[in-house]
């Protein structure tokens, strides 16, 4: 139970409508209560009538009111119950939402590493799957504790006052009943968390086959994938009769214990009733009922401990991850003033999944309202510059400033606020293209999103959509080329009019005409703003004010467009070799 006190917080939150579904749980059992009592009254009254101590006009008057008594007790305990399940069982979902919006809250917070580490079929199912167990407990597994413990102390009281005895026989086979429900729910525990482990890797391995299913596709490789998914669902399918098997023998042993309790009620009411030790067959019915209410409460406590077993283990998967501190930290609580002015000083920076060193030693200076511009071989640690501007990871060593402050000593949401980042892979979102652009800036006018998409060089691609801006995308963008994922992934970057504009060799599916026409436009939007273009094309980077090249983690180059070129190295001949590339065309 260690794990579920994080709910605990929750129910102090919501104890207004726990307490009232409890007082509605117990007065509605009372309620239903009355029955068997009144059941046991009609065989009274047909006794006395068989014994001629009634007439027929007073039994038919008797009986009416006994009936009408048990009618209107059933009536009320139903409305009770209804009553009682819109409080507790509500205060169950609300508990659900709550708690699916902290884990994805903790999600928003966690740093990039951890998604590094973690599947997102795995992330999926812990906020669905998980917290779908954990809600179980706090709706039905208290809602039926309560019914068992107030039916227990109130028909125990009432079966001991109507004869002791048969009490004692007729409860007997019920603890049994509990205790095989208890195991049957122990080992349907152990079994569902195998079944859970794999609806995780199911989930994970069809989230990557939808993501990746062009890859699949063009690799003509579908009957690998299909035969892989078989072989796991094959396996899943297993697990899953394995719990059937298990679960199949519940509902057989209650109703057995069930009628070996109604047995010994019969034959030990009958026996008492013939040697006069109780005054009524209609006790013997009395006890019956109470017997039928009492098993399936005293089943549920096997059921319940499943429940809570169930819960407890999604709940620890849960608390892994809200214990679980962010790497990158929000240090500062006052918000520090961002302007372009970037520093890099002696900066070291290592990947903590892979452990390889990014950048070594890295040292270069940006003014406001400049334009730097990063070429480099793959993996010379480009990318990784325009990250820890972003503060997406720390440094190991050196330092950074933004506007003279270091940047741990930034506000993120003030820092993040003030730049707009065009990654390498553009990902656009499953919503209409407008909304894609506007995600830049919620408050955008419809004005401001086509002239983003105008600077972007993307309007006229957009046009021609039968919906216009109100095309709705697929996943991750699909229904646009790789070339307009860009653009608009660069629109939407620019809308927001940031301080400092990250472009990460986000033109490198247009041509050469079109990344013209939008380095054209991006010096114009540009002006007074600090931009850093991590490129492989010399045509991106030959107006910048500031040129470095990287290699394996090391600035070996500085300096502007006119020099570069007049150096022997990495620069001059990749401009050599652009420059013949775009002659023999």
């Amino acid at each position: 139970m260690k794990e579920l006190q994080h709910l605990n917080k929750y129910f102090l939150k919501y104890k207004t409508h726990l307490i009232l579904g409890v007082i509605i749980t117990i007065i509605a059992r009372i309620f239903l209560l009355f029955t068997p009592r009144y059941v046991k009254q009609i065989f009274v009254v047909i006794e006395n009538y068989m014994d001629s101590e009634v007439t027929k006009t007073a039994l038919k008057s008797e009986l009416t009111e006994v009936i009408l008594f048990i009618i209107g007790a059933a009536v009320v305990g139903a409305l009770l119950t209804f009553f009682m399940r819109q409080t507790i069982i509500n205060v169950s979902r609300y508990i659900e939402f709550d708690l699916k919006n902290e884990v994805y809250e903790q999600y928003q917070r966690l740093s990039l590493n951890f998604y590094k580490k973690n599947r997102t079929g795995d992330l999926m199912n812990r906020i669905t799957e998980d917290v779908g167990r954990v809600r179980m407990y706090v709706g039905p597994a208290l809602m039926y504790s309560i019914n068992t413990i107030t039916l227990f102390v109130i028909v125990i009281i009432y079966m001991v006052n109507a004869s002791p005895k048969l009490t004692l026989y007729t409860i007997v086979p019920l603890p049994i009943l509990s205790v095989i429900i208890y195991k049957l729910s122990k080992e349907i525990h152990k079994r569902s968390t195998i079944v859970q482990e794999y609806l995780s890797q199911l989930s994970t391995f069809t989230q990557e086959s939808f993501s990746g299913i062009y890859v699949i596709k063009a690799y003509g490789i579908e009957p690998q994938t299909s035969a892989n998914f078989r072989t796991l669902a094959k396996e899943s399918k297993e697990k899953q009769i394995s719990l059937a098997n298990v679960q199949a023998w519940f509902f057989p042993m209650m109703i057995l214990l069930i009628g070996t309790s109604n047995l010994m009620v019969v034959y030990i009411g009958g026996m008492q009733y013939i040697n006069s030790e109780i005054e009524s067959v209609g006790t013997i019915a009395e006890f019956i009922i109470y017997v039928n209410m009492l098993t399936w409460p005293v089943a549920t406590v096997g059921w319940v401990t499943s429940i809570v077993q169930q819960a407890e283990a999604s709940q620890k998967r849960i608390n892994e991850f809200l214990k679980i501190e962010p790497e990158i930290k929000n240090t500062s609580t006052t918000e520090p003033h961002v302007d372009g002015n970037i520093s890099f000083n002696n900066v070291y920076f290592t990947y903590d999944d892979t452990n390889i060193q990014a950048l070594k030693c890295v040292s270069f200076n940006i003014n406001e309202g400049e334009t730097l511009a990063i070429l480099g071989k793959t993996g010379s640690g480009k990318s990784t510059i325009l990250d820890l501007i972003g503060r997406l990871y720390d440094i190991d060593q050196g330092s950074i400033t933004i506007g003279g402050t270091h940047i741990n000593n930034h506000h993120l949401t003030s820092l993040r606020e003030s730049i707009g980042y065009v990654p390498q892979d553009a990902f656009l979102f499953s919503d209409s293209i407008k909304n894609n652009i506007k995600f830049g800036k919620q408050d955008a006018t419809d004005e401001d999103v086509i002239e983003a998409a105008k600077n972007a060089q993307v309007h006229k691609n957009i046009i021609k959509f039968n919906k216009g801006y109100d095309t709705v995308l697929g996943e991750r963008g699909i229904t646009l080329s790789g070339g307009q994922k860009q653009r608009v992934s660069i629109a939407r970057a620019i809308i927001k009019s940031p301080k400092i504009l990250l472009f990460d060799d986000c033109l490198s599916a247009v041509d050469t005409e079109t990344e013209e026409k939008i380095l054209k436009t991006l010096n114009k939007i540009s002006k007074g703003k600090t931009s850093i273009i991590v490129s492989h094309r010399v045509s991106s980077a030959k107006n910048a004010d500031k040129i470095i090249v990287l290699d394996d983690g090391k600035v070996v180059q500085e300096g502007n467009h006119e020099s570069l070129i007049n150096v022997e190295g990495y620069y001059q001949n990749l401009y050599l070799k652009q420059l013949s590339e775009t002659t023999e065309k």
